[in-house]
């Protein structure tokens, strides 16, 4: 099993070759369709040599994701392969020695279909094309760009990125006292969700900023990270707390900027307002700094003590 571009970020120059080297030795090549927004116009999984491949409709052909599922990935196979695909009992479909239905529809969320067959329709080939084109140079503008603030762990052979690159910020903890997660969250006083944290790396932010994002968006992000740079300078170099700082205090939400009480040794305005551009287009949290995984890890039941549905014992009389 393959995922091409790789999770890293980066264009495995030698996939066909690597391929070739597994169907040689009578092997099956499965690729991850994960980041087929890199491929779209570009390449494509038979000729890059894969015999199955799913497609991520939710990251490529414009239909929802997560909560606003439902999911939909279709399977496509080479002419080796294509006997074996499941069939159905009302619905002719699938191959001459294919299993029988793994769903109810024969073709799965069906009405998904149209929204991703409406999004290829009027983009077309050409549009389709400058998706992925667009997608791989965004990701490249952001790895140059911080590349004199942040390290990128990962490139191909030319130098560059792929669609995402991975920041690495393992040497901020030794330096700082900050974690990868601090800067996810202080990233949300900046207006930013979280890149992908510490995956497929631990400590390290992944960044995918795909093809819709306009250079506007990507200059703040940019600033933003270059921001978080500094601020994190400040505490190695002993010119902030290295406990009470914006890192390990963030995300600053309204409520605790604006209570009568405020115990930080910063500003309230270097906590919810770092750049001048934020305090025109401010977002504010909702939430503030919860605690992580401590709490999937370490169960608490928030229910009544079990004494409480203890009931009264009865004496039955025979």
């Amino acid at each position: 099993m393959i995922t091409y571009p790789s999770t890293h970020g980066v264009f495995e120059a030698e996939v066909t070759e690597m391929c070739k080297i597994i169907h040689e030795n009578g092997g099956l090549v499965y690729m991850d369709g994960a980041n087929m927004n890199a491929q779209v116009g570009l390449t494509n999984p038979g000729h890059i040599g894969a015999d199955v491949c799913h497609l991520n409709l939710h990251k490529t052909f414009a239909i929802p994701h997560g909560g606003g599922g439902p999911g939909m990935g279709p399977i496509l196979v080479n002419d080796k392969l294509s006997e074996f695909l499941p069939s159905h009992p009302h619905v002719k479909t699938g191959g001459s020695h294919g299993i029988s239905a793994v769903a109810s529809a024969p073709f799965g969320s069906g009405l998904i279909l149209a929204i991703s067959h409406s999004y290829i329709m009027m983009m077309g080939p050409d549009g389709l094309t400058r998706a992925t084109e667009y997608a791989i140079l965004n990701a490249n503008y952001i790895a140059a760009s911080l590349k004199k603030w942040y390290k990128t762990l990962y490139s191909g052979s030319t130098g560059f990125v792929a669609h995402e690159m991975i920041l690495d910020c393992r040497n901020f903890k030794a330096e700082a006292g900050i974690t990868e997660a601090d800067i996810a969250k202080r990233l949300m006083d900046y207006g930013f969700h979280a890149p992908t944290l510490s995956f497929p790396v631990h400590g390290t932010l992944m960044v995918e900023p795909t093809e819709s994002e306009s250079l506007q968006e990507l200059d703040k992000f940019i600033d933003a990270l270059k921001s978080i740079w500094k601020e994190i300078r400040e505490i190695s170099e002993g010119k902030a707390d290295r406990e009470d700082n914006v890192l390990h205090n963030a995300p600053h939400t309204v409520k605790v900027v604006t209570a009568d009480e405020w115990n930080h040794v910063y500003s309230r305005q270097r906590a919810a307002f770092p750049l001048k551009w934020i305090v025109e287009n401010k977002f504010w949290p909702s939430v503030g700094r919860v605690d992580d995984g401590y709490g999937d890890r370490n169960l608490i039941c928030t229910c009544d003590p079990i004494d409480s549905y203890r009931t009264e014992t009865f004496n039955f009389i025979s």
